[in-house]
């Protein structure tokens, strides 16, 4: 029996993306926000950050790239993604029932080399 080849996965991207997460978190961090939950799984799938600031909670994306080559990185963010975070927030909603009234928010925060961009309320 043939042995069967598996591709490694891109360990330079899964790792820039990682910077990233950390680099926005980082960022928020200094304006004042608590992160909540980083890399949040459900059976749907996963949110990079979610973070707080009083009343308001911040579902955010994040996109790191290297350069941009393929378009700029806010551009993957499209409907499909946004739909998908948007069930994804209810389910960490719903999991945490945070007390009180509380604002969502839906950040992309988009990263071309070491440039960083937060867009709030992105969708």
């Amino acid at each position: 029996m043939a042995a069967r080849f598996e591709p490694e996965p891109d360990r330079s991207r899964l790792a820039r993306g990682r910077w990233g997460e950390a680099l926005a978190a980082s960022k928020y961090r200094r304006q004042g926000y608590s992160v909540l939950d980083r890399n949040w799984r459900s059976s749907t799938g996963e949110l990079d950050l979610v973070l707080s600031r009083g009343a308001v909670v911040v579902f955010c994306e994040v996109k790191a790239r290297r350069t941009d080559r393929f378009g700029p990185a806010a551009a993957a963010v499209g409907p499909a993604k946004q739909r998908r975070i948007r069930r994804l927030a209810m389910e960490w909603l719903e999991s945490n029932r945070p007390g009180g009234h509380v604002e969502i928010r839906f950040d992309v925060v988009a990263i071309t080399g070491v440039k960083i961009e937060v867009i709030e309320s992105a969708f």
